[in-house]
Protein backbone atom coordinates (compact mmCIF):
# COMPACT_ATOMS: atom_id res chain seq x y z
CA UNK A 1 0.00 0.00 0.00
CA UNK A 2 1.58 3.11 -1.25
CA UNK A 3 4.88 1.37 -1.31
CA UNK A 4 5.01 0.67 2.12
CA UNK A 5 7.49 -1.63 3.28
CA UNK A 6 6.35 -3.15 7.38
CA UNK A 7 9.68 -4.93 7.31
CA UNK A 8 11.80 -1.33 6.99
CA UNK A 9 9.69 0.86 8.88
CA UNK A 10 9.85 -1.42 12.22
CA UNK A 11 12.99 -1.94 11.55
CA UNK A 12 13.99 2.05 11.22
CA UNK A 13 11.50 2.30 14.46
CA UNK A 14 13.38 0.01 16.60
CA UNK A 15 16.96 1.81 15.72
CA UNK A 16 15.31 5.29 16.57
CA UNK A 17 13.78 3.63 19.70
CA UNK A 18 17.07 2.66 20.98
CA UNK A 19 19.02 5.94 19.81
CA UNK A 20 16.21 7.99 22.05
CA UNK A 21 16.67 5.63 24.91
CA UNK A 22 20.74 6.00 24.52
CA UNK A 23 20.02 9.40 24.58
CA UNK A 24 17.49 9.37 28.18
CA UNK A 25 19.54 7.44 29.51
CA UNK A 26 22.31 9.82 29.20
CA UNK A 27 20.33 12.71 30.28
CA UNK A 28 19.27 10.31 33.09
CA UNK A 29 22.33 8.60 34.19
CA UNK A 30 25.09 11.16 34.78
CA UNK A 31 28.76 9.38 34.85
CA UNK A 32 28.56 9.76 38.47
CA UNK A 33 25.32 7.54 38.93
CA UNK A 34 26.57 4.96 36.36
CA UNK A 35 29.49 5.09 38.73
CA UNK A 36 27.47 4.07 41.76
CA UNK A 37 25.30 1.58 39.95
CA UNK A 38 29.16 0.01 38.87
CA UNK A 39 30.28 0.36 42.57
CA UNK A 40 27.00 -1.62 43.93
CA UNK A 41 27.39 -4.04 41.55
CA UNK A 42 30.64 -5.25 42.59
CA UNK A 43 29.12 -4.38 46.13
CA UNK A 44 26.50 -7.40 45.35
CA UNK A 45 29.03 -9.91 43.93
CA UNK A 46 31.23 -9.63 47.41
CA UNK A 47 28.46 -10.04 49.76
CA UNK A 48 27.36 -12.85 47.50
CA UNK A 49 31.08 -14.58 47.42
CA UNK A 50 31.14 -13.90 51.62
CA UNK A 51 27.88 -15.25 51.68
CA UNK A 52 29.44 -18.29 50.21
CA UNK A 53 32.18 -18.46 52.29
CA UNK A 54 30.69 -18.08 55.26
CA UNK A 55 28.32 -21.21 54.12
CA UNK A 56 31.86 -23.12 53.49
CA UNK A 57 33.23 -21.72 57.00
CA UNK A 58 29.96 -23.11 58.25
CA UNK A 59 30.12 -26.71 57.24
CA UNK A 60 34.11 -26.83 57.79
CA UNK A 61 33.76 -25.55 61.42
CA UNK A 62 30.61 -26.40 63.15
CA UNK A 63 30.68 -25.15 66.53
CA UNK A 64 32.89 -27.51 68.95
CA UNK A 65 31.13 -29.85 70.97
CA UNK A 66 31.24 -29.37 74.96
CA UNK A 67 33.04 -32.12 76.66
CA UNK A 68 33.37 -33.01 80.55
CA UNK A 69 36.74 -31.39 81.13
CA UNK A 70 37.28 -32.03 84.55
CA UNK A 71 40.11 -34.11 84.09
CA UNK A 72 41.67 -32.13 81.89
CA UNK A 73 40.52 -28.80 81.93
CA UNK A 74 41.49 -25.87 79.73
CA UNK A 75 44.22 -23.95 80.58
CA UNK A 76 43.05 -20.72 79.20
CA UNK A 77 39.09 -20.38 77.71
CA UNK A 78 39.64 -16.77 75.15
CA UNK A 79 42.16 -14.74 75.89
CA UNK A 80 44.32 -13.73 78.90
CA UNK A 81 46.40 -10.62 79.80
CA UNK A 82 49.30 -11.73 77.72
CA UNK A 83 51.58 -9.28 78.69
CA UNK A 84 50.38 -9.77 82.43
CA UNK A 85 50.93 -13.55 81.65
CA UNK A 86 54.71 -12.87 80.35
CA UNK A 87 55.60 -10.94 83.36
CA UNK A 88 53.79 -12.93 86.39
CA UNK A 89 55.36 -16.60 85.58
CA UNK A 90 59.08 -17.21 85.44
CA UNK A 91 60.01 -18.89 82.31
CA UNK A 92 60.55 -22.68 81.74
CA UNK A 93 63.60 -24.07 80.95
CA UNK A 94 62.18 -24.94 77.41
CA UNK A 95 63.14 -24.80 73.97
CA UNK A 96 61.29 -25.04 70.16
CA UNK A 97 63.12 -28.05 68.29
CA UNK A 98 62.31 -28.30 64.71
CA UNK A 99 64.49 -30.59 62.45
CA UNK A 100 64.87 -29.06 59.15
CA UNK A 101 67.35 -28.92 56.05
CA UNK A 102 68.26 -25.92 53.95
CA UNK A 103 66.36 -26.35 51.24
CA UNK A 104 63.32 -26.03 54.03
CA UNK A 105 63.93 -22.34 54.33
CA UNK A 106 60.74 -20.82 53.03
CA UNK A 107 58.72 -23.04 55.25
CA UNK A 108 60.76 -22.50 58.57
CA UNK A 109 60.48 -18.65 57.67
CA UNK A 110 56.44 -19.20 57.33
CA UNK A 111 56.57 -20.93 60.86
CA UNK A 112 58.63 -19.18 63.01
CA UNK A 113 56.61 -16.25 61.49
CA UNK A 114 53.63 -17.38 62.73
CA UNK A 115 55.05 -18.85 65.99
CA UNK A 116 56.14 -15.42 66.54
CA UNK A 117 53.06 -13.74 65.75
CA UNK A 118 50.91 -15.50 67.94
CA UNK A 119 52.98 -15.91 71.10
CA UNK A 120 57.11 -15.71 71.63
CA UNK A 121 57.07 -11.82 70.82
CA UNK A 122 56.07 -12.26 74.07
CA UNK A 123 57.87 -15.01 75.69
CA UNK A 124 60.91 -15.04 74.04
CA UNK A 125 61.98 -18.59 74.05
CA UNK A 126 64.85 -20.20 72.52
CA UNK A 127 64.92 -22.50 69.30
CA UNK A 128 66.99 -24.96 68.36
CA UNK A 129 67.42 -25.75 64.95
CA UNK A 130 68.63 -29.80 63.76
CA UNK A 131 69.91 -30.77 60.23
CA UNK A 132 71.30 -34.18 58.85
CA UNK A 133 74.39 -31.63 57.57
CA UNK A 134 75.19 -28.62 58.46
CA UNK A 135 73.33 -25.21 57.74
CA UNK A 136 74.20 -22.81 55.71
CA UNK A 137 74.89 -19.53 56.25
CA UNK A 138 72.12 -18.09 54.64
CA UNK A 139 69.74 -20.20 56.76
CA UNK A 140 71.30 -19.36 59.68
CA UNK A 141 71.38 -15.40 58.92
CA UNK A 142 67.57 -15.40 58.12
CA UNK A 143 66.52 -17.21 60.71
CA UNK A 144 68.11 -14.53 63.14
CA UNK A 145 66.86 -11.84 61.71
CA UNK A 146 62.95 -12.96 62.32
CA UNK A 147 63.98 -13.45 66.34
CA UNK A 148 64.87 -11.85 69.32
CA UNK A 149 65.18 -15.26 71.14
CA UNK A 150 68.16 -17.25 71.25
CA UNK A 151 69.07 -19.62 68.44
CA UNK A 152 70.85 -22.52 67.80
CA UNK A 153 71.97 -24.44 65.00
CA UNK A 154 73.25 -28.48 65.31
CA UNK A 155 74.02 -31.52 63.21
CA UNK A 156 72.85 -35.03 63.84
CA UNK A 157 75.13 -37.86 64.76
CA UNK A 158 75.27 -40.31 61.60
CA UNK A 159 74.10 -43.33 64.25
CA UNK A 160 71.12 -41.31 65.15
CA UNK A 161 69.95 -40.30 60.97
CA UNK A 162 70.96 -43.58 59.44
CA UNK A 163 70.86 -46.98 59.66
CA UNK A 164 72.82 -48.38 62.42
CA UNK A 165 75.91 -50.78 62.38
CA UNK A 166 73.95 -54.06 62.97
CA UNK A 167 71.94 -53.49 59.94
CA UNK A 168 71.84 -55.38 56.48
CA UNK A 169 71.70 -51.89 54.73
CA UNK A 170 70.89 -53.76 51.09
CA UNK A 171 68.08 -55.91 53.01
CA UNK A 172 67.05 -52.26 54.73
CA UNK A 173 67.27 -50.87 51.21
CA UNK A 174 65.03 -53.27 49.72
CA UNK A 175 62.24 -53.60 52.32
CA UNK A 176 61.92 -49.29 51.70
CA UNK A 177 61.64 -49.87 48.16
CA UNK A 178 58.88 -52.90 48.71
CA UNK A 179 56.95 -50.29 50.54
CA UNK A 180 57.00 -47.85 47.21
CA UNK A 181 55.95 -50.75 45.26
CA UNK A 182 52.72 -51.23 47.86
CA UNK A 183 51.91 -47.16 47.55
CA UNK A 184 52.76 -46.98 51.05
CA UNK A 185 52.91 -43.15 52.18
CA UNK A 186 56.37 -42.08 52.24
CA UNK A 187 57.36 -45.58 52.10
CA UNK A 188 59.81 -45.59 49.79
CA UNK A 189 61.18 -42.65 51.38
CA UNK A 190 64.72 -43.30 52.95
CA UNK A 191 65.17 -40.26 54.78
CA UNK A 192 61.64 -40.38 56.49
CA UNK A 193 62.61 -43.95 57.96
CA UNK A 194 65.69 -42.32 59.17
CA UNK A 195 63.69 -39.04 60.55
CA UNK A 196 60.88 -41.12 62.55
CA UNK A 197 63.67 -43.44 64.14
CA UNK A 198 65.27 -40.30 65.17
CA UNK A 199 62.56 -38.45 67.07
CA UNK A 200 61.53 -41.84 68.08
CA UNK A 201 65.07 -42.63 70.26
CA UNK A 202 67.61 -40.45 69.97
CA UNK A 203 66.52 -36.41 69.57
CA UNK A 204 66.16 -35.81 73.26
CA UNK A 205 69.50 -37.03 73.36
CA UNK A 206 70.98 -34.91 70.94
CA UNK A 207 73.75 -32.64 73.03
CA UNK A 208 72.01 -29.33 72.61
CA UNK A 209 68.76 -30.46 73.94
CA UNK A 210 70.29 -31.96 77.16
CA UNK A 211 70.30 -28.69 79.12
CA UNK A 212 66.19 -28.38 78.99
CA UNK A 213 63.75 -29.82 80.81
CA UNK A 214 60.58 -29.07 78.30
CA UNK A 215 60.33 -28.76 74.54
CA UNK A 216 57.73 -27.06 71.93
CA UNK A 217 58.14 -29.32 68.14
CA UNK A 218 57.54 -27.21 65.32
CA UNK A 219 58.10 -28.25 61.27
CA UNK A 220 58.06 -26.17 59.12
CA UNK A 221 55.31 -24.53 57.32
CA UNK A 222 52.70 -24.86 59.84
CA UNK A 223 50.65 -22.52 61.00
CA UNK A 224 49.62 -21.33 64.20
CA UNK A 225 45.94 -19.69 63.85
CA UNK A 226 45.05 -18.13 67.48
CA UNK A 227 46.70 -16.14 70.08
CA UNK A 228 48.43 -17.64 72.27
CA UNK A 229 48.21 -15.68 75.58
CA UNK A 230 49.89 -17.91 78.10
CA UNK A 231 53.20 -20.12 78.33
CA UNK A 232 51.72 -23.50 77.84
CA UNK A 233 55.17 -24.80 79.53
CA UNK A 234 54.16 -23.09 82.88
CA UNK A 235 50.50 -24.26 82.86
CA UNK A 236 52.04 -27.80 82.07
CA UNK A 237 54.46 -28.19 85.01
CA UNK A 238 51.83 -26.48 87.35
CA UNK A 239 49.02 -29.04 86.21
CA UNK A 240 51.48 -31.69 86.22
CA UNK A 241 51.28 -32.66 82.79
CA UNK A 242 53.96 -34.46 80.95
CA UNK A 243 52.73 -33.99 76.87
CA UNK A 244 50.27 -31.83 75.33
CA UNK A 245 49.12 -32.12 71.89
CA UNK A 246 47.10 -30.41 69.58
CA UNK A 247 45.69 -33.25 66.45
CA UNK A 248 44.68 -36.62 67.20
CA UNK A 249 43.83 -38.74 64.39
CA UNK A 250 43.90 -42.09 62.92
CA UNK A 251 47.11 -43.69 61.56
CA UNK A 252 47.36 -45.07 58.14
CA UNK A 253 46.91 -48.99 58.86
CA UNK A 254 49.59 -50.04 55.95
CA UNK A 255 52.35 -48.11 57.77
CA UNK A 256 52.36 -49.53 61.42
CA UNK A 257 51.03 -53.30 60.73
CA UNK A 258 52.48 -54.76 63.85
CA UNK A 259 54.11 -51.87 65.97
CA UNK A 260 50.88 -52.53 67.93
CA UNK A 261 51.05 -56.10 68.64
CA UNK A 262 54.87 -55.57 69.40
CA UNK A 263 54.28 -52.68 71.88
CA UNK A 264 50.70 -55.14 73.41
CA UNK A 265 53.41 -57.99 73.93
CA UNK A 266 56.42 -55.87 75.70
CA UNK A 267 53.01 -54.25 78.06
CA UNK A 268 52.25 -57.68 79.05
CA UNK A 269 55.68 -59.54 79.25
CA UNK A 270 56.83 -56.12 81.71
CA UNK A 271 53.50 -56.10 83.54
CA UNK A 272 53.00 -52.87 82.78
CA UNK A 273 49.97 -50.76 83.55
CA UNK A 274 48.43 -47.13 82.58
CA UNK A 275 44.67 -46.15 82.41
CA UNK A 276 46.29 -44.51 78.83
CA UNK A 277 46.17 -47.25 77.29
CA UNK A 278 42.69 -47.83 76.36
CA UNK A 279 42.41 -44.80 74.18
CA UNK A 280 44.40 -46.97 71.71
CA UNK A 281 41.99 -49.68 71.60
CA UNK A 282 39.42 -50.23 69.49
CA UNK A 283 36.62 -53.21 69.68
CA UNK A 284 38.47 -56.99 71.10
CA UNK A 285 39.17 -58.90 69.40
CA UNK A 286 41.00 -62.62 70.56
CA UNK A 287 44.23 -63.78 69.55
CA UNK A 288 47.19 -64.87 71.35
CA UNK A 289 51.09 -63.68 70.60
CA UNK A 290 54.25 -63.33 72.67
CA UNK A 291 56.91 -61.06 70.94
CA UNK A 292 59.33 -63.30 72.59
CA UNK A 293 58.56 -66.55 71.78
CA UNK A 294 55.67 -66.91 69.42
CA UNK A 295 57.00 -64.57 66.39
CA UNK A 296 58.81 -66.91 64.44
CA UNK A 297 60.83 -63.88 63.32
CA UNK A 298 62.58 -62.66 66.55
CA UNK A 299 65.38 -64.15 67.18
CA UNK A 300 67.11 -64.25 63.75
CA UNK A 301 69.61 -62.53 62.48
CA UNK A 302 68.25 -58.95 61.30
CA UNK A 303 68.37 -59.61 57.28
CA UNK A 304 66.52 -62.83 57.73
CA UNK A 305 64.06 -60.75 60.27
CA UNK A 306 63.66 -58.23 57.30
CA UNK A 307 62.97 -60.61 54.55
CA UNK A 308 60.36 -62.86 56.61
CA UNK A 309 58.64 -59.44 57.56
CA UNK A 310 58.08 -58.36 53.95
CA UNK A 311 56.42 -61.78 53.10
CA UNK A 312 54.14 -61.47 56.22
CA UNK A 313 53.68 -58.12 57.47
CA UNK A 314 50.85 -57.31 54.92
CA UNK A 315 49.54 -60.77 54.31
CA UNK A 316 47.24 -60.57 57.03
CA UNK A 317 45.67 -58.39 59.54
CA UNK A 318 47.94 -57.81 62.39
CA UNK A 319 46.94 -54.61 64.21
CA UNK A 320 45.26 -56.81 67.23
CA UNK A 321 46.71 -58.91 69.82
CA UNK A 322 44.77 -61.13 72.81
CA UNK A 323 41.41 -59.62 71.95
CA UNK A 324 42.61 -56.04 72.01
CA UNK A 325 42.43 -54.28 68.90
CA UNK A 326 44.42 -51.13 67.56
CA UNK A 327 42.20 -48.43 66.71
CA UNK A 328 45.11 -46.25 64.80
CA UNK A 329 44.39 -43.33 66.82
CA UNK A 330 47.41 -41.42 68.04
CA UNK A 331 48.87 -38.11 68.82
CA UNK A 332 50.20 -35.83 65.87
CA UNK A 333 53.94 -35.60 66.78
CA UNK A 334 54.27 -32.36 64.64
CA UNK A 335 52.99 -30.07 67.36
CA UNK A 336 53.59 -31.78 70.91
CA UNK A 337 54.81 -30.08 73.51
CA UNK A 338 56.35 -31.84 76.48
CA UNK A 339 58.21 -32.59 79.76
CA UNK A 340 62.03 -34.37 77.94
CA UNK A 341 61.66 -36.77 81.12
CA UNK A 342 58.77 -38.98 79.37
CA UNK A 343 62.09 -40.47 77.39
CA UNK A 344 65.05 -39.59 79.76
CA UNK A 345 64.69 -42.96 81.89
CA UNK A 346 65.68 -46.45 81.28
CA UNK A 347 61.94 -47.19 80.94
CA UNK A 348 61.24 -45.63 77.99
CA UNK A 349 64.99 -46.82 76.53
CA UNK A 350 63.85 -50.37 77.15
CA UNK A 351 60.97 -49.91 75.08
CA UNK A 352 62.87 -48.03 72.26
CA UNK A 353 65.64 -50.76 72.17
CA UNK A 354 63.51 -53.23 71.80
CA UNK A 355 61.54 -52.05 69.31
CA UNK A 356 64.27 -50.67 66.86
CA UNK A 357 65.83 -54.70 67.42
CA UNK A 358 62.63 -55.70 65.22
CA UNK A 359 63.64 -53.49 62.16
CA UNK A 360 59.69 -52.35 61.97
CA UNK A 361 61.41 -48.86 61.08
CA UNK A 362 62.59 -50.39 57.78
CA UNK A 363 60.39 -53.31 57.29
CA UNK A 364 57.69 -50.94 57.96
CA UNK A 365 56.95 -47.12 58.04
CA UNK A 366 56.77 -46.79 61.48
CA UNK A 367 56.36 -43.27 62.14
CA UNK A 368 57.27 -41.37 65.51
CA UNK A 369 53.79 -40.14 66.13
CA UNK A 370 52.12 -43.55 66.76
CA UNK A 371 55.62 -44.57 68.74
CA UNK A 372 55.46 -41.69 71.08
CA UNK A 373 51.54 -42.09 71.50
CA UNK A 374 51.83 -45.57 72.05
CA UNK A 375 54.57 -45.25 74.54
CA UNK A 376 52.32 -42.51 76.45
CA UNK A 377 49.95 -45.76 76.47
CA UNK A 378 52.53 -47.39 78.08
CA UNK A 379 54.44 -45.19 80.64
CA UNK A 380 51.91 -41.68 81.49
CA UNK A 381 48.14 -42.27 82.98
CA UNK A 382 45.44 -39.97 81.31
CA UNK A 383 45.97 -36.99 83.98
CA UNK A 384 49.45 -36.33 82.52
CA UNK A 385 47.97 -35.67 78.97
CA UNK A 386 46.73 -32.45 77.82
CA UNK A 387 44.72 -31.81 74.90
CA UNK A 388 45.61 -28.15 73.63
CA UNK A 389 41.99 -28.01 72.60
CA UNK A 390 42.15 -23.94 72.32
CA UNK A 391 44.93 -23.65 70.05
CA UNK A 392 44.98 -23.12 66.46
CA UNK A 393 47.22 -25.45 64.27
CA UNK A 394 47.58 -25.81 60.51
CA UNK A 395 49.90 -28.69 58.88
CA UNK A 396 49.57 -29.71 55.60
CA UNK A 397 45.63 -30.04 54.78
CA UNK A 398 45.13 -30.88 58.64
CA UNK A 399 43.44 -28.10 60.44
CA UNK A 400 42.27 -27.54 63.96
CA UNK A 401 40.92 -24.47 64.94
CA UNK A 402 39.86 -22.92 68.77
CA UNK A 403 37.04 -21.80 67.60
CA UNK A 404 35.46 -19.92 70.86
CA UNK A 405 37.72 -21.58 72.90
CA UNK A 406 40.69 -20.26 71.94
CA UNK A 407 42.00 -16.58 71.67
CA UNK A 408 41.42 -14.57 68.61
CA UNK A 409 40.87 -17.74 66.51
CA UNK A 410 40.76 -17.42 62.56
CA UNK A 411 39.63 -20.67 60.98
CA UNK A 412 40.66 -21.39 57.61
CA UNK A 413 37.44 -21.61 55.58
CA UNK A 414 38.24 -24.03 53.02
CA UNK A 415 39.82 -27.00 55.49
CA UNK A 416 37.60 -28.87 57.83
CA UNK A 417 38.11 -29.08 61.61
CA UNK A 418 39.94 -32.49 62.49
CA UNK A 419 37.12 -32.73 65.26
CA UNK A 420 34.43 -32.99 62.95
CA UNK A 421 36.23 -35.46 60.22
CA UNK A 422 35.95 -39.54 60.35
CA UNK A 423 39.64 -39.52 60.70
CA UNK A 424 39.75 -36.97 64.30
CA UNK A 425 40.08 -39.22 67.27
CA UNK A 426 38.73 -36.63 69.77
CA UNK A 427 35.86 -39.27 70.52
CA UNK A 428 38.16 -41.34 72.11
CA UNK A 429 40.06 -38.83 74.16
CA UNK A 430 36.60 -37.41 75.64
CA UNK A 431 35.58 -41.28 76.23
CA UNK A 432 38.99 -41.38 77.96
CA UNK A 433 38.80 -39.04 80.23
CA UNK A 434 34.99 -38.52 80.98
CA UNK A 435 31.78 -39.60 80.21
CA UNK A 436 31.40 -38.57 76.06
CA UNK A 437 29.91 -35.24 74.89
CA UNK A 438 27.96 -33.46 77.20
CA UNK A 439 25.37 -32.92 74.27
CA UNK A 440 24.73 -36.43 73.94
Amino acid sequence: MLGWNKHVFFSESRINFRCLLRKKLKKRCPLSARFVLVLLLIVLIFILKMGYKQLIYKLNHPPLRRIDERNDPLFSNGCKNVHLEAQLHPRMNATFVMLARNSDLPGVVSSINSLEKHFNRHFNYPYTFLNDEPFDEKFKETILKLTSANVEFGTLEKDTFGFPGNVDVDAAREAIASQGDRGIMYGDTESYHHMCRFFSGFFYKHPLLLKYQWYWRVEPDVAFTCDISYDPFYYMEENGKIYGYVVALKELEDTVPNLFRYTSAYRRNNNLTSNMWKFFLDAPKKENYDISRKDPTVGLSFSSHLNAMIDSSYSAETSSMEGESYNMCHFWSNFEIANFKFFRNEQYENFFRTMDATGGFWTERWGDAPFHSLAAGLFLSKEQVHYFRDLGYRHSDIHHCGQSLGCNCECIPELSEIESTSGGCVTQWVNLIGDGFLDE
